[in-house]
């Protein structure tokens, strides 16, 4: 059966400079009908998620980010933002992350790492159908069981 295209020549060789993006019709599957586009706060989301569900994280974002996404989640009412520490780049088909992290101390750096690349691959590539390029991930501090997040320790006077 032969397939009936858009174009008024005919023949191939005439649509030089025509983009067909996919059939239409009643006889075409839906998922080919129309374009899909995916903000980049969407998978900066999917992939800040991704990353806190691993063991050994402790938090997202580096110095002042954290202390002020400290603040801003502890006022009424807000929420903590998932996309702290999280940038990405989106383009049609592709998607590259940058994670800066803290770590729990005592975690093996290199196996936390490749378990946060592991989690944030496979939930983007799921959850959008993009393919991830590289998840690049910054160290950037190590958090010790007895710091309490977003304070000062005590002061030697008082």
């Amino acid at each position: 059966m032969d397939t009936i295209s858009p174009s008024a020549g005919g023949s191939e060789s005439g649509t030089a400079g025509k983009a067909l993006t996919g059939h239409t019709g009643a006889g075409t599957a839906p998922e080919t009908r129309g374009r899909t586009t995916i903000a980049d706060s969407v998978v900066e989301k999917i992939a800040g998620m991704a990353t806190r569900e691993v063991p050994g994280i402790h938090s997202l974002g580096s110095g002042m980010a954290r202390t002020l996404g400290a603040v801003t989640d502890k006022v009424p009412g807000g929420r903590p933002s998932m996309s702290r520490g999280v940038k990405v780049e989106v383009g049609e088909r592709q998607a590259a992350v940058d994670l800066d992290v803290v770590v729990e101390y005592g975690v093996a750096i290199v196996d936390v790492a490749g378990d946060v690349r592991t989690s944030v691959i496979t939930s983007v590539e799921r959850m959008t159908g993009l393919e991830v390029v590289e998840v690049n991930i910054t160290v950037d501090d190590v958090h010790l069981a007895d710091e309490e997040d977003g304070e000062e320790g005590e002061g030697r006077v008082q």
